[in-house]
C-alpha cells in the first residue's frame, strides 16, 4: 500500500468567501500569521508522515525448524541462537527495523525472490549453483561437515565401506548434493524435510549414517537421546563447488544496497570483536567455527 499523507481539509467547495464587511488590519495580521502556522504544521505532517511509513521493516527469513545452537525456539516459542544473536547485532548497526519470518527450508529461496522476505538468514551456505539465483552478503560462519552414525567405533567413511548403507540427509541442501556425489553410487540417500527428522530416524535405527554441518550434529550428539545412539564418525573431504565458501546472509541480485548495508555492517562486528562475544554465550561453538576476521 502507498504511504499515507496528511492533508489540510477544505472547507464547503474550497472556493473563497467573500468579506461582508470591512477587517481590522490587525485581526487581518493575525489571521495570516496563524493561516501560515496551520501550513507549515501541514506541511510537517505531511514529510515527517511519508519518511516514518517509508521506512519499512527488514524481513529476515529462518527455516521454521530447530536448527540449535543456531536458530530454535525457546520454551515461550521466542527464536533464539547464536544466528539470532547475529541477526540482531546487525540489524543494530544497520540502524534498521527488522522482522524474523519463518518459512519451510525447501520454499525459502522462492520466498526470497517472491519478495516474502528480504533475506535468508538460516545457515545456508554460499555456493555457485546458488548464485545463479541469488545473491548472498560476506561469510559471516563456516564450520566442517561431517557424518555421523550409530555409536559401534567404526570410523571409516569411505565410500566404499559405506557401499550398501542408507544416509540421512535434509533435501534441498548442500549436502544431499554431496552425498547424492560420492555415496549416490553404492549407498542408499533418503531425504528429509528437516534435520529433525533425519536425527530422529537415526536414533531410531532407521538410518545408518547423517550427514549434515557439524556444529547442528554436535548439538544433536550432546542431547541425551543423541548421545546414548550416536557418535562421530567423520569429517568428510571438501569439496568447495558443493559445499560452498561459508554461510552468507541470501539476498536478492537487485538489492545492491542492502548487499552494502549487511556486508558494512558484518565487517563492523567483526573489527569490534563482537563475533566473539556473541560466540562465548555458547560454549559448544567456541573453537569449532570460522567468522570474519578485520
Amino acid at each position: 500500500m502507498p504511504p499515507k499523507r496528511a492533508y489540510v481539509a477544505a472547507n464547503g467547495d474550497g472556493r473563497a468567501i467573500p468579506s461582508t464587511g470591512s477587517v481590522n488590519p490587525e485581526d487581518r495580521e493575525k489571521k495570516m500569521k496563524f493561516t501560515r502556522r496551520v501550513l507549515m504544521a501541514a506541511a510537517a505532517t505531511v514529510v515527517f508522515g511519508f519518511t516514518a511509513q517509508a521506512q519499512a521493516d527488514i524481513k529476515f527469513g529462518v527455516a521454521a525448524e530447530p536448527y540449535p545452537p543456531f536458530s530454535s525456539k525457546d520454551a515461550s516459542g521466542t527464536w533464539v541462537g547464536w544466528e539470532v544473536d547475529l541477526m540482531n547485532a546487525v540489524c543494530a548497526k544497520m540502524n534498521e527495523k527488522c522482522e524474523l519470518v519463518e518459512v519451510a527450508w525447501d520454499g525459502i529461496i522462492p520466498a526470497l525472490t517472491s519478495k516474502q522476505i528480504d533475506v535468508i538468514w538460516s545457515s545456508m551456505s554460499i555456493t555457485a549453483e546458488r548464485k545463479k539465483t541469488i545473491n548472498f552478503s560476506t561469510m559471516y560462519y563456516n564450520t566442517p561437515t561431517v557424518l555421523i552414525g550409530a555409536k559401534d567405533g567404526d570410523k571409516d567413511i569411505s565410500p566404499d565401506h559405506l557401499a550398501g548403507k542408507t544416509i540421512g540427509v535434509q533435501v534441498s541442501t548442500i549436502h544431499q548434493r554431496y552425498v547424492e556425489k560420492y555415496f549416490g553410487a553404492k549407498s542408499t540417500i533418503k531425504t528429509y524435510q528437516t534435520q529433525d527428522e533425519a536425527n530422529q530416524d537415526l536414533a531410531a535405527g532407521r538410518l545408518d549414517y547423517i550427514q549434515a554441518d557439524g556444529q547442528a550434529l554436535d548439538a544433536f550428539l550432546k542431547t541425551e537421546q543423541g548421545a546414548a545412539c550416536c557418535e562421530l564418525k567423520g569429517e568428510v573431504p571438501d569439496d568447495p563447488e558443493i559445499l560452498g565458501e561459508g554461510v552468507g546472509g541470501g539476498i536478492r541480485k537487485e538489492d545492491t544496497a542492502l548487499k552494502e548495508k549487511l556486508d558494512a555492517a558484518i565487517g563492523a562486528l567483526a573489527k569490534e570483536g563482537a563475533f566473539e562475544k556473541i560466540t562465548a554465550k555458547y560454549p559448544e561453538l567456541v573453537g569449532k567455527m570460522i567468522t570474519p576476521t578485520m
